[in-house]
């Protein structure tokens, strides 16, 4: 089995020119991440892990340091609050000071949000750098790890997509792997992630699949995202219906990248 890993930089409005060049960087810096992990032997999750963790260092992305995995060490699937802590802790992970997950960028964007006051917004203009990957290795093991900062001035207890299993990622051995980015409400609502996989399950390709369920949560619930897709047999897709999504692609030597629709770069890998 040939590995592969793609990863996303998040479903977003349009990227400046003077951020587009380091957008770019970080992707491909991921991406390079996962599949080293992969070329080495090493497992899907690794490679998704060590994906988004490159991704969340980059300030560019800021994606909050909050990536959701499933561990084979509990007989629980989902952590929240003061067990979710307590948890993390007793397997060695760093915590992280809140301060350090602040940037001058967002402080800006919160003081805006609180001003303008508005109508909710669908296009993922409040999303605050959700992160992702998808991954096959060499022994057909899938995996998908997502990651967000959330959205800008949130309600207090809320809970968004990227934590949530079908939601904001899936993963099945018998089918394949999805990360999806966006706005977090309508993601829910459709179970964006799983919606995909049973898709393809139904026979359709990876890329009918993703327009199929991303047209759907646009039709039903009016909203704007995008998603990364690997199948079990390798194929692999990205595919988004806000302005942009930065994603990059690895397999074969090669790697993938694009930001804007019909924008895409194939390069050798190092």
């Amino acid at each position: 089995m040939n590995p592969i890993v793609v990863v996303h930089g998040g479903g977003a409005g349009p990227i400046s020119k003077d951020r587009k060049e380091r957008v770019h960087q970080g992707m491909v810096r991921a991406a390079t991440v996962g599949y080293g992990i992969l070329r080495e032997g090493g497992s899907a999750v690794d490679a998704v892990e060590g994906a988004v963790v490159a991704l969340e260092d980059d300030p560019e992305f800021n994606a909050g340091k909050c990536a959701f995995q499933l561990v084979n060490n509990t007989p629980h699937c989902f952590l929240t609050d003061q067990g979710a802590a307590q948890f993390a802790a007793a397997m060695g992970v760093p915590e992280i000071p809140g301060e350090k997950l602040v940037t001058e960028r967002n402080k800006k964007r919160l003081e805006k949000e609180k001003h303008e006051k508005g109508a909710q917004k669908t296009d993922c203009q409040k999303n605050l750098g959700t992160v992702g990957a998808v991954a096959l290795d060499c022994k057909g093991n899938v995996a998908y790890a997502t990651s967000t900062g959330g959205i800008v001035n949130k309600m207090v207890g809320r809970v968004g997509d990227s934590p949530c299993l079908g939601a904001g990622g899936y993963a099945d051995n018998d089918i394949g792997a999805v990360s999806t980015t966006g706005h977090g409400e309508s993601i829910l609502k459709v179970n964006l992630a799983r919606l995909t996989l049973f898709h393809i399950e139904q026979g359709k390709t990876v890329e009918e699949a993703a327009d199929l369920s991303l047209g759907y949560m646009k039709s039903r619930v009016k909203g704007l995202g995008g998603l990364i897709v690997v199948s079990k047999t390798g194929d692999w897709v990205a595919k988004w219906t806000s302005t942009s999504m930065p994603w990059a692609a690895a397999k074969d030597g090669k790697l993938h990248f694009g930001i804007d629709p019909d924008d895409t770069t194939i390069t050798d890998l190092p």
